[in-house]
């Protein structure tokens, strides 16, 4: 049954049964709860299903419409047809996505992105749309920290995700457009000047697993980063020169570089049984740590005490111990991987104590 008993192009009245406006213009037509449009070209009829929506089948139809008086060649849009999910797994099933180091945190931002988009249609999905995602993300609580709320910068990691696949679905004739292009960024104001104290980071191992030991010491006295420590493998420790080795494949930059090991870290990897080259340093239970890790940090983070502080603020806390050590800050740089001076610098927390002491005692 026709549904639309006015021509959306001229306007004029046609009765329910009919299939065209006297004008010419094709009637989008409903079946069950689906929308479908038809028109005439070279004198052969063609339909094409649309969905639920009534003002994306007007709208449609224009298109077709408009590609045929203009002598266009007419293609069925695939954004009225694909779910997003589909287009999601079509992305994650790619090769070159499966090579990517990040492959994994991938597919945790799908995840997330699958519970508001999942069944929705391609050509439902607009900037308003992914607009209402962000502000419901952002009032939802944090993963790692339930009491907290997500925070602006995993909701920007989840829409660059978004993007990321309507470009490569757009490039691959999967999609039309991409629906998060041109937004911009939410501020983030993600900096952090939390620095572990040398008496909450004694507390902190007298709490920990004798798994979980070793790798907060590396953290706190190398500036590694969670990954480059999880999956350190016997191969890149030179216990002769004292180094850790770290190729451009193991970094978050892609460049390779020298970590220093310190006397305690080098007595603690010795007094270690040391596997093959390609053996991880720090396995769990035989296998790579998992989201067991997280876990493991917040219980003894929260048995020591210590409020406030994440794995990652023990890269923070070893570079600016370097900087109270008297180090320039290009070695500092040239063992934490830092590429600019704008990045680094948010690394290091000047305390009340280092400003007075500018000025000497005051009496």
């Amino acid at each position: 049954m026709a549904l639309l008993v006015e021509c959306p192009e001229c306007k004029k009245r046609n009765s329910q049964k009919a299939k065209t406006c006297k004008c010419g213009f094709a009637l989008a037509k409903f079946s069950g709860r689906v929308w479908w449009i038809e028109w005439y070209q070279d004198g052969q009829r063609k339909r094409e299903r649309i969905g639920p929506n009534k003002a994306a089948a007007e709208q449609r139809l224009r298109e077709v419409l408009s590609a045929r008086t203009e002598g266009r060649h007419i293609k069925k849009s695939p954004d009225a047809r694909r779910l997003f999910k589909d287009l999601a797994a079509w992305y994650l099933d790619l090769p070159e996505v499966k090579a990517k180091r990040s492959y994994k945190r991938d597919k945790e931002l799908i995840a997330n992105l699958l519970t508001h988009f999942g069944d929705k249609l391609l050509k439902d999905i607009n900037p308003a749309l992914v607009e209402a995602y962000r502000q419901k993300r952002l009032i939802e609580p944090s993963r790692r920290t339930p009491q907290a709320k997500t925070k602006p910068a995993t909701v920007n990691r989840e829409v660059a995700c978004l993007k990321t696949i309507f470009n490569k679905a757009v490039k691959n004739g999967k999609a039309e457009k991409n629906p998060a292009q041109g937004l911009k960024h939410l501020k983030e104001n993600n900096e952090r000047d939390r620095i572990l104290s040398p008496e909450e980071y004694t507390r902190l191992l007298a709490h920990s697993s004798a798994q979980l030991k070793p790798i907060i010491k590396v953290a706190y006295h190398t500036a590694m980063r969670q990954g480059e420590i999880l999956n350190l493998t016997w191969g890149q420790v030179d216990l002769k020169e004292c180094f850790i080795r770290l190729r451009p494949e193991d970094t978050k930059t892609n460049e390779g570089r020298l970590v220093p090991l310190n006397r305690e870290l080098i007595e603690m990897l010795q007094a270690m049984p040391r596997g093959l080259p390609g053996v991880r340093v720090f396995p769990y239970q035989g296998k790579a740590f998992g989201s067991s890790f997280q876990k493991a940090f917040e219980t003894a983070r929260k048995q020591a005490g210590i409020e406030d502080f994440t794995f990652h603020d023990l890269r923070h806390t070893a570079i600016n111990n370097w900087r109270l050590q008297g180090h320039d800050f290009f070695r500092i740089m040239a063992v934490s991987g830092h590429k600019t001076m704008n990045v680094f610098k948010r690394y290091n927390t000047v305390s009340k104590d280092e400003l007075r002491a500018l000025v000497g005692e005051i009496r």
